[in-house]
């Protein structure tokens, strides 16, 4: 029988459990209650129609998720035909359920430096962190999203390149033909939010421990409170940020924490085990959407990495899904998961690894695979590229 989790965590502060079972966790120095797991909603308007999310949010929050994560860029792929719809899906939820404003907590993102995205803006210019384009994104959020403010707002992707792996290799471009933004700025546009009251919380993604350091000092210099969190790719293929980053977050006694937030915990599905070598993808699948995604997680050591984790998942009685996603909610550092579905089947599945206990042999065997493929996405494997 699944048991709730309920050990210690010193980093990411436990501080209540719903009459659910879902755990609730302080988002770094805010007053932000938020749920171990974190709904998000990058298929809706695409993959999913507005019934579907409406179906899933409500499901969710009945199972005590309070916490919905978004993106002014949402649905995947982003596009000018479908950018949007992911924030329009929530807002006629919000107008139907019925469920008070103060009781969901709504994050979300405004996209980094790409000058190939050209519609996002009035102006017709690719996206960037200056502070018209901070702004404007956050008033354009607020409408499509029908509320006043939202509790937390991040940047996507950074102003200046930062190299990454995984998913967010494809947000990224070395060249910066219109100049970056300082940080500075940035973080005045995010000062004028707060004040202004659009805004509740500012946090980072897809960031580095040197951007964070720089952020944490640009806020300081105008008396801006330092970054709530930071949402990055972690999964059991992703576990880089465990020494390169977490520490800097979470374990300075001079600095305020700065919660960590895991996207992707199945790395695009992968750990779900649907592409193994014995599984066919769906057409509509993320593998099938980004192609070069197939093709780079094909050339590694990804592959055999995900069979060794299904098998450790096979043993302890556990869907890959499901060990994967437990295994973000039993890492002491991390305050939330964000998850996704396309049924609710898939969210139901998704959900129970949250009520897991990660006992002590579960953790022994994973670390027995991690020590095996540490870093299998930067591993080719022979042929592979």
């Amino acid at each position: 029988m699944l048991a709730l989790l309920l050990s210690p965590m010193p980093a990411a502060a436990l501080v209540g459990v719903t009459t659910s079972g879902m755990t609730q966790r302080r988002l770094g120095n805010t007053d932000l209650l938020v749920s171990s797991c974190a709904l998000g909603g990058m298929t809706w308007g695409a993959q999913n129609t507005d019934d579907e999310a409406a179906e899933q949010l409500a499901f969710a929050f009945d199972m005590g998720v309070n916490f919905v994560d978004t993106a002014e860029g949402y649905p995947i792929a982003m596009c000018a035909e479908t950018q949007g719809k992911t924030d329009r899906a929530i807002a006629k939820w919000l107008r139907s359920s019925k469920v008070p404003r103060d009781q969901v907590v709504i994050s979300t993102k405004v996209c980094g430096y790409n000058d190939r995205y050209t519609w996002f803006r009035r102006s017709g210019d690719g996206t960037q962190l200056s502070r018209s384009q901070i702004i404007e994104s956050v008033d354009d959020s607020l409408k499509r999203l029908g509320v006043e403010y939202v509790d937390l707002l991040q940047f996507h992707w950074p102003e200046r390149y930062v190299g990454l792996t995984g998913v967010g290799q494809r947000l990224v471009a070395k060249e910066r033909s219109r100049g970056e933004t300082p940080i500075l700025e940035q973080c005045e546009a995010l000062d004028e939010l707060v004040k202004d009251g659009k805004i509740r919380h500012w946090g980072l993604s897809n960031e580095n421990a040197d951007g964070l350091a720089e952020f944490r000092k640009a806020a300081a210099a105008i008396g801006l409170a330092p970054p709530a969190c930071m949402q990055n790719a972690y999964s059991l293929l992703q576990r880089g940020d465990e020494v390169s980053l977490v520490p800097d977050l979470l374990e300075d006694p001079k600095e305020a924490p700065c919660s960590y937030i895991a996207y992707s915990p199945l790395a695009a599905g992968v750990l779900s085990g649907k592409y193994s070598a014995r599984a066919k993808p769906a057409k509509r699948s993320r593998l099938k959407i980004f192609k070069s995604y197939e093709e780079s997680f094909k050339a590694t050591m990804g592959p055999a990495a995900v069979d060794a984790y299904m098998q450790v998942a096979r043993k302890h009685g556990l869907t890959p899904s499901q060990l994967a996603l437990a295994h973000c909610n039993s890492r002491d550092f991390v305050t939330s998961t964000i998850i996704g579905a396309t049924t609710k089947t898939q969210l139901a599945e998704n959900l129970a690894a949250f009520q897991y206990e990660w006992s002590q042999e579960l953790e022994d065997d994973v670390h027995n695979v991690y020590m095996r493929f540490p870093d299998p996405w930067k591993v080719q494997v022979a042929g592979g590229g």
